[in-house]
C-alpha cells in the first residue's frame, strides 16, 4: 500500500464546505418533503458517499482549479471513501441506533461527513 493520502487545510476547509452544502441540501429536501407529506425514504452512508463525489466531481470541473484542488484531489477521494465506507457506515449505524430514531437524510450526511473528516485528519496526523 502507498502512502497515505493527506490533505493540506485549505482543501480540507473547502471540502467541509462541500459537506454542509450537501447537508443543507439536504435539510431543504427534508423540509420540502414534509410540507406535501411525503414520508422520508432511508438513506444510508454509502449514499452520502455517492453524493459527496459526485459533487465534488461537479465543483471541480466548475472551479477546481481557481479554488486551487490538487489535479489528484477527485482520485484520491475516491480511494479515501472506498477505505472509509465501511468502518464510517458501521459507525453512523452504531451511533444512530443509539440516538433511538431513524436518522434522516441530512442527519445521516452530517454523521457520514463528520466521521469522514475525523478520518482524513487522523492521517494526516499519523503522517506527521
Amino acid at each position: 500500500m502507498g502512502q497515505p493520502i493527506v490533505f493540506s487545510g485549505h482543501v480540507i476547509g473547502l471540502l467541509k464546505e462541500y459537506m454542509r452544502d450537501l447537508v443543507d441540501q439536504a435539510t431543504q429536501d427534508q423540509h420540502s418533503q414534509e410540507q406535501f407529506g411525503f414520508t422520508p425514504v432511508p438513506y444510508r452512508p454509502d449514499q452520502a458517499f455517492s453524493d459527496l463525489l459526485a459533487l465534488l466531481d461537479d465543483r471541480i470541473e466548475s472551479e477546481g482549479i481557481q479554488v486551487g484542488l490538487p489535479e489528484s484531489f477527485l482520485h484520491d477521494m475516491w480511494s479515501l471513501c472506498n477505505e472509509a465506507v465501511e468502518p464510517i457506515s458501521t459507525r453512523v449505524w452504531l451511533e444512530g441506533n443509539l440516538e433511538g430514531r431513524n436518522l434522516s437524510k441530512a442527519r445521516t450526511r452530517e454523521m457520514t461527513y463528520q466521521a469522514l473528516i475525523e478520518f482524513i485528519e487522523s492521517r494526516s496526523r499519523e503522517r506527521s
